[in-house]
């Protein structure tokens, strides 16, 4: 969907569970982790946690179906500053340019 979206975004890698994803992280060196917080294995705030002790600076997306006030709490305890609710994923291509300060593509 992204790469679809939106042609300069490349996708580095992509993970089927949270512990995947932290492995990607530190062999792919991604500018934009897009991590759902419903993954097998460790949750992606647990996933976030652990990239984010190894790369402080990474920046994370947290996509989920789930987004209320304590699963962002419990994000932001864990580092994680962008949230995105599923039913919005269509934005997720302009969310990413945003977190990385690129102009986002036209409509």
């Amino acid at each position: 969907m992204i790469e679809n979206a939106d042609d300069s975004i490349f996708v580095a890698g992509e993970a089927s569970s949270g512990a995947e994803a932290v492995e990607h992280a530190q062999t792919d060196d991604p500018m934009v982790i897009v991590l759902d917080n419903l993954m097998p294995g460790i949750s992606g705030i647990e996933a976030a946690e652990i990239i984010l002790s190894k790369r402080p600076t990474q920046e994370i997306i947290l996509c989920t179906a789930y987004l209320d006030d304590d699963l962002i709490d419990r994000a932001h305890s864990a580092g994680v500053e962008h949230f995105l609710a599923k039913d919005q994923a269509g934005r997720l291509p302009a969310l990413i340019k945003e977190v990385v300060g690129a102009p986002p593509w036209p409509s």
